[in-house]
């Protein structure tokens, strides 16, 4: 019976260690980005966030930003004004996040081939968008409205004019990884966070928030301070795989009346989206 303080001691001695060592951030990433105006603003609170997790070495060592672009127009920048292309050939990015606009996209291919090149253990993410214009025939034709009434959608509705891009995204995905494998390209699933965020405003139950137009600047659907956090959330959950749940109010919300409530939804919103959803390569 001597021994069982000593046991119980050395016990809780290894358990302490396994949960510090569980709990230890991890090594931060450098990561190079490409995309529009519906994610070019997300490295810099992903890098907010990350300081705040206390993840050491996070950088974000270029950002190419082209309105409303496809993947190609970045590639295809010459070489004066190119960001993307040195980074990848210099291999000394960890992680390359995308934002797309139409499918297929010849860019992707030609930056996965040159990244992959120079440095096998790239990762790639894509941001899933949420649908300009709340439709894509919208965003796709020639006469676009200057005013969009979005607070009469229901749930049901989002979901019907998101689902076939969703689909269309995933479906390039699975393809592209299955000609290229060693590409292993997530999706970090932005647009099915902001329908949560869209159904706790329709509820209610979102913080100082009543009406779903509060959540968008414009018709296009360019995001106001919530749904740019919250999609930081989501790319900083599938680059981590770490939940952001119980991170300090982000710098775009502080001001907000409701800000530490609104802050504290965001993030369970992406942590619950980002491990349901099957392709970001996080799971629960």
């Amino acid at each position: 019976m001597r021994f069982a303080p000593i046991l119980l001691a050395c016990l809780s001695l290894f358990t302490s260690a396994i949960a510090a060592e569980v709990a230890a951030p991890p090594a931060g990433l450098k990561v190079l980005s490409a995309g529009h105006s519906f994610h070019v603003w997300m490295p810099p609170l992903v890098a907010e966030m990350a300081k705040a997790a206390n993840i050491q070495g996070h950088e974000q060592l270029a950002i190419s930003s082209i309105g409303g672009s496809r993947v190609i127009q970045h590639w295809d920048l010459p070489a004066e004004k190119n960001k993307a292309k040195p980074v990848l050939t210099a291999g000394t990015a960890d992680l390359f996040t995308m934002a797309i606009t139409v499918l297929p996209d010849p860019g992707i291919e030609n930056f996965v081939k040159l990244g992959l090149e120079h440095n096998p253990k790239l990762r790639f993410t894509l941001q899933q968008n949420w649908v300009p214009f709340e439709d894509i025939e919208l965003w796709q034709g020639k006469e676009r409205p200057k005013v969009i009434d979005r607070n009469g959608l229901t749930v049901a509705q989002l979901r019907a004019k998101h689902e076939p891009y969703f689909k269309l995204v995933e479906d390039f995905v699975v393809g592209f990884n299955k000609q290229m494998p060693a590409a292993k390209i997530v999706i970090v699933p932005c647009g099915e966070a902001v329908i949560a965020l869209r159904d706790k405003v329709i509820r209610g139950e979102a913080p100082g928030v009543t009406k779903q137009n509060e959540l968008f600047t414009d018709a296009l659907g360019h995001p106001a301070a919530h749904i740019r956090v919250l999609a930081a959330y989501c790319h900083f959950a599938v680059i981590y795989k770490r939940s952001p749940v119980g991170l300090p109010v982000n710098s775009q919300l502080a001001k907000l009346p409701e800000g530490e409530k609104l802050n504290r939804l965001l993030q369970e919103i992406a942590w619950k989206v980002v491990t349901e959803y099957p392709m970001s390569g996080v799971g629960k």
